[in-house]
């Protein structure tokens, strides 16, 4: 059995296919940190992003969403002069505006709730044997860019709502070749909401 494709040959993206890729995600605010970095993604490969990835950790206050809904165009302008970045200014402002978004979803229905409700609380479980088989997008991905969009998100078009799946979880698009699809099968827990005042789960 060999990794996906697309896995290598530099070490650190062997490592995030590895250890971070497909795995389930059900944090509010790191599922909300993955779609900010996917759209900094648009139009570039996601090995600029994660070789950028802990600079922007640095740069976003460890993507606080609640921290970030704070800021205005003097945050704008130090972000746009910070090299460790990808400095687009509609990429940034897009940031800020999102975090806002998100802070709305999370205090009405939890942010993490709201996603994994589209999968019925548990990853899709693909078996696609070859990269030609995976798709850039889905129905699935159309409609929660929709409602992203709706809820005012920006930078979240379907094909990087699809990607940010893939990367969290919600879709099992390891290769049936690659041995990571068994183990993010094996992770595949069913997603129980966190009561966001008291941190207990609740049934």
């Amino acid at each position: 059995m060999t990794r996906c494709d697309w896995a290598g040959p530099e070490d650190i993206y062997i490592a995030y296919h590895d250890t971070e890729w497909g795995v389930p995600e059900h944090d509010s605010r790191a599922l909300w940190e993955k779609l900010i970095l996917d759209g900094f993604q648009a139009g570039l490969s996601w090995i600029t992003i994660l070789k950028k990835r802990e600079a922007f950790r640095e740069a976003f206050e460890g993507f606080d969403p609640d921290v970030i809904a704070t800021w205005g165009e003097a945050d704008v302008q130090r972000l746009l002069a910070d090299p460790g970045i990808v400095r687009h200014r509609g990429k940034i402002e897009a940031a800020i505006t999102n975090a806002r978004a998100w802070q709305r979803i999370e205090a009405e229905q939890g942010f993490a709730t709201m996603m994994w409700d589209y999968v019925g609380g548990a990853p899709l479980q693909n078996r696609f044997a070859s990269m030609d088989e995976v798709p850039p997008k889905t129905a699935l991905s159309e409609r929660v860019s929709k409602d992203l969009k709706k809820a005012g998100f920006k930078f979240c078009g379907p094909t990087i709502v699809y990607a940010w799946m893939e990367a969290c979880g919600l879709v099992n698009d390891h290769l049936t070749g690659c041995p990571r699809h068994a183990d993010c099968a094996a992770l595949a827990q069913p997603f129980v909401p966190r009561d966001r005042r008291s941190g207990a789960r609740t049934a």
